[in-house]
Formats: structure tokens, C-alpha cells, sequence
């Protein structure tokens, strides 16, 4: 056990220096190293006022949303459509999180706008076009939720055939005689080798 641990040390202690002599060499050869966070963050062009008018569009397409999901939760209630209820009355909650999130947001920006704090007000923004998007994927989500089908039209039957040779009564069963007993062989294996 102890010297699991050692190598594990070592071998993590090793992978750390490689990744910190390549780094040294990148830097040495006049190249950057490659940068962690690429395509996860992005530039946002806008003044803070401009985006706190901006936001107020995000809240108002969300609150859109939220009333075109709640109507579709109508309709399916008023169906008596079970499952489809479930499922947009959980997007629906959803979204009353996502949008009670963003007001909050947007009030974070708006103080950060008065206080002239573009960095926070670039923040907040950025985290309210986030929430914007998982509105309008809840939304999406909404739009997929399927509910019950109707699978037939009118009454149905189920009809049962019973074979003529089979004994009604189980204690009428009699197994072949010894000679007549018929046992399959197992398949052959088909990947294996000989």
C-alpha cells in the first residue's frame, strides 16, 4: 500500500515537471502557452447602460416564455393529460427560477451601472444572457414534451386462442416417455477458436 502511494507521488510529481518544463520551453521559444479557459469566455462590446437595456429585453422574452409554457400546462390539464402536465409544470418551474434569478441579476447591474462598475456590470450581464439561454432551452424542452397518445379509438377486445392439444387440467399433463425425450444440443460458439 505504501508503495502504491510512492509511485502514485511520483508519478503525478513527474507529470507536474513535464507540464512546467513544457510550459518553460513554450515561453523560452517566444510562444504563449495554450490558454485554459479558450472558447469559454466571451467578449461583450456594450457600454453598461447598454447593457442594462439590453437585459430588460432578456427578462421580457423570458417572461414570454414563461406565459406561452403556462398555457400549453392549461391545455394539458384541461385534457386530464397526466404526464404532459408533469412534464411542463416541471419546465415551468424552471423557468420561475431562471427569471426570479435574472431580475436579480438585472438589479445587480443596474446598481453596478450607477456605480460606474464595468467590470461587475459585465459580469452580471454575461450571467443574465446565460440564464436568457437556459430560458429559451427550457422552452424548447417545453415545446418537446409529449403526453399521452391515444393508442386506440373505441372499445377493445382481447380474444384468446388455446391450442386443442394442450390438457385443460395440469394434472392431465403427461411427460413423453424416457425414449422420446428430445434435448437440443447447445449452439456451436461462434468466435471461438480451435
Amino acid at each position: 500500500m505504501r508503495r502504491q502511494r510512492i509511485l502514485g507521488f511520483t508519478a503525478v510529481t513527474a507529470f507536474a515537471f513535464l507540464i512546467g518544463h513544457g510550459i518553460a520551453a513554450a515561453q523560452a521559444q517566444g510562444t504563449a502557452p495554450p490558454d485554459a479557459t479558450a472558447g469559454m469566455t466571451r467578449q461583450v462590446n456594450l457600454s453598461p447602460k447598454e447593457e442594462l437595456s439590453q437585459s430588460e429585453g432578456f427578462i421580457t422574452r423570458m417572461d414570454a416564455s414563461r406565459t406561452g409554457v403556462r398555457r400549453q400546462l392549461e391545455t394539458a390539464r384541461a385534457q386530464r393529460d397526466v404526464v404532459k402536465t408533469l412534464c411542463l409544470n416541471d419546465k415551468l418551474n424552471q423557468l420561475d427560477v431562471a427569471i426570479r434569478s435574472a431580475r436579480e441579476r438585472r438589479q445587480s447591474l443596474e446598481a453596478a451601472v450607477q456605480r460606474s462598475d464595468a467590470d461587475l456590470a459585465n459580469h452580471e450581464f454575461t450571467i443574465l444572457s446565460v440564464l436568457r439561454q437556459r430560458a429559451d432551452q427550457l422552452t424548447v424542452e417545453a415545446n418537446q414534451c409529449i403526453g399521452q397518445e391515444a393508442g386506440f379509438v373505441g372499445e377493445s377486445a382481447v380474444t384468446a386462442q388455446i391450442e386443442p392439444g394442450i390438457p385443460k387440467d395440469p394434472a392431465e399433463f403427461q411427460p413423453p416417455p424416457a425414449g422420446e425425450v428430445n434435448i437440443p444440443e447447445p449452439p456451436s460458439c461462434m468466435s471461438c477458436f480451435k
